[in-house]
């Protein structure tokens, strides 16, 4: 990531935090580094989001944010990305990263 400021770009506007943090997410396990800038400066509030990404990672941003179809909402987009995108461990994983089966989530 460059400090430069001039070098983030405005990819999208999201009417909520949820939608605007699922999309970004989605970015992120692409590789791509996003930015959030809430639009109400009131912890809580749910009044939406807006997304930059370095000028170097927009056109591939913009790819991956058209791929979704048309005005998606968040419980859509939730039901199209697979656990792994949503960072998801299943149990079998969790357990096997455990070698002694000790201290593990049961």
């Amino acid at each position: 990531m460059t400090d430069q400021v001039d070098n983030w770009h405005k990819l999208a506007r999201y009417d909520t935090n949820m939608q605007g943090e699922l999309h970004a997410n989605l970015l992120r396990n692409n590789g791509i580094t996003v930015s959030l800038q809430p639009l109400s400066a009131i912890p809580g509030m749910n009044s939406g989001v807006v997304l930059w990404v370095e000028m170097s990672d927009l056109a591939q941003a913009q790819r991956i944010l058209s791929g979704l179809e048309g005005d998606i909402d968040g419980e859509a987009l939730l039901n199209t990305m697979s656990d792994a995108e949503l960072g998801i461990v299943s149990e079998t994983a969790i357990n096997s990263t455990n070698s002694d089966n000790q201290g593990g989530n049961r």
